[in-house]
């Protein structure tokens, strides 16, 4: 897959969220750095939601260099039909980044007393990836002075982004008053 680069590496993980009692999977890409690309939800953890998750990854980021995967089989049977079999790696520790990727999600979802359909999980997860990654500035590596410039500028870029959004006009000639 022609990758961005530095964006080499995609880990899919599908993580487990219950809805009413019913087990639905969280697939998820993630690349090297940690940033969440890609979510998708599914009722079921087989070849063709992985076939279908993967195809959508690829269609927005195109076909990355390298797969980390955990040892599901419907991953392998994905990426066979596909043709990135070779590509794909799952040992033991590669993972961890896809792993600690649902942490925040985790956090959050537990704030907000589990979810009741799949339609709003979907909804969640894609907007609260692109907010977390928006907002994740990796305090273990910037010096405190210059993690609070990166979140002052990223707090600005929300607000105009939220100013803009508020100015648009919607179908019925109203405008939403944000409060």
């Amino acid at each position: 897959m022609a990758v961005a680069p530095g964006r080499g590496l995609r880990q899919p993980k599908a993580g487990v969220a219950n809805i009413r009692g019913e087990r639905h999977y969280l697939w998820r890409a993630v690349d090297h750095e940690g940033e969440v690309l890609e979510s998708y939800v599914t009722k079921k953890r087989d070849k063709a939601a992985a076939l279908k998750f993967l195809k959508k990854a690829m269609k927005r980021y195109g076909s990355p260099h390298i797969v980390v995967t955990d040892k599901c089989p419907s991953y392998r049977a994905a990426m066979k039909v596909i043709g990135n079999e070779r590509r794909q790696e799952t040992a033991r520790h590669l993972n961890n980044r896809a792993e600690n990727s649902h942490l925040p999600f985790r956090r959050r979802e537990r704030a907000m007393s589990r979810f009741r359909r799949m339609r709003s999980l979907q909804k969640f997860v894609s907007i609260h990836s692109s907010v977390y990654n928006h907002f994740n500035f990796e305090r273990h590596i910037n010096s405190r002075i210059r993690f609070k410039q990166k979140r002052d500028a990223a707090l600005r870029e929300w607000r105009d982004l939220l100013v803009a959004w508020h100015l648009l006009p919607r179908e019925n000639g109203d405008r939403f008053a944000l409060v």
